[in-house]
């Protein structure tokens, strides 16, 4: 016996499979936190970083904020959760390469570029889903490599 997804299931909308899903397999999955005390301490002893780390965009929606340490390390979740998910570790990606967009919903997506977009188009991913969230004390992401 078979189960059947009803047509408005939010896994076939995602593409993940249902009656009218395209079967997407899942390529890889991230899952990253930050302790964002320990974050806000980085970012204060080496301020250079966020010019190796965020794009142009990302630095400056994090410094809409008077604390812009939120946005930043809910940011860095998201790059190391793609490059997990990616099956990469530190060093192999640049890490600007990984960018966290933003619709004009508000909702995050992932932009890769370079190094990290020719390895995710080797790898046969052709979309992304990314959540992030955070508290005072910890950002955490979620991503998953669709093909």
């Amino acid at each position: 016996m078979t189960a059947e997804l009803p047509a408005n299931d939010p896994l076939d909308r995602l593409g993940l499979g249902g009656p009218g899903g395209s079967g997407a397999a899942i390529i890889g999955i991230g899952n990253d936190l930050v302790d964002l005390d320990r974050f806000r301490e980085v970012l204060e002893r080496t301020p250079t970083i966020v010019g190796r780390v965020f794009t142009d965009d990302e630095q400056r929606y994090a410094r809409l904020r008077q604390d812009p340490t939120e946005r930043f390390g809910a940011r860095f979740a998201a790059k190391e959760a793609t490059m997990k998910a990616l099956g990469v570790g530190l060093g192999e990606v640049v890490l600007r390469d990984i960018e966290v967009v933003r619709a004009e919903s508000g909702a995050p997506s992932l932009q890769l570029h370079g190094t990290a977009a020719a390895m995710a188009g080797e790898r046969g991913v052709q979309r992304w889903l990314l959540t992030i969230s955070h508290t005072d004390h910890l950002a955490q992401a979620i991503v998953v490599a669709l093909g």
